[in-house]
């Protein structure tokens, strides 16, 4: 039975589960009936971020444009373009033991791409979540649904794995950004063409 988590709600994860290696980070989620016409194409990324809360360089961020982390930490499996069906929607794996030691925190966002354009933001978004599993035994750990309803923002912090004392935890966070995948990166620190 994997805990659920809300809202600012922080669960230790390899404390509690030793031996823990190489996790998939699942996030999913469902487009409201009404829509402005365009299809809804929502990406998730990592941010791997050092002490200041910033990426070290750009092979740091994780996403459909750039799959897999030099440490080969972290690999996106690949971008899905509707959302459609059950299930995950898009994935990440994680192999705890490589993440380089600069690396402190590993943020989960989701972005509405084409966002402005299309006229969409995540209150025409619903069902949304993120679940982490363990890929050996291929057991559920925590689930974090957002029943938040978001209103105008085109970006979302979904939540984030850090280290702390040596251990792995989560923080499930759910906090929106206005400015879709741009702000995210200024936050981060990755420089947007």
């Amino acid at each position: 039975m994997p805990i659920s988590l809300s809202k600012g709600q922080k669960v230790d994860l390899t404390k509690g589960n030793p031996g823990l290696k190489k996790i998939m980070v699942g996030l999913g989620w469902d487009v409201n009936a009404f829509d402005s016409g365009a299809d809804f194409d929502l990406d998730a990324a990592a941010f791997m971020v050092g002490s200041n809360g910033k990426c070290p360089t750009e092979k740091e961020f994780v996403f459909y444009g750039n799959l897999t982390h030099p440490s080969e930490a972290v690999k996106h499996m690949g971008d899905n373009l509707t959302g459609e069906g059950e299930g995950d929607d898009e994935q990440i794996e994680i192999e705890l033991d490589k993440v380089p030691s600069n690396v402190e925190k590993i943020a989960f966002t989701v972005t509405i791409y084409d966002a402005d354009v299309r006229k969409q933001n995540f209150g025409q978004v619903a069902n949304a979540f993120i679940r982490i599993v363990d890929e050996t035994s291929n057991t559920e750990l925590i689930r974090y649904d957002l029943g938040e309803d978001f209103s105008i923002e085109t970006a979302v912090v979904v939540g984030e794995l850090y280290r702390h004392n040596g251990e792995w935890k989560f923080n499930a966070i759910g906090s929106g950004f206005q400015g879709g995948l741009a702000a995210l990166c200024g936050h981060y620190g990755i420089e947007v063409a």
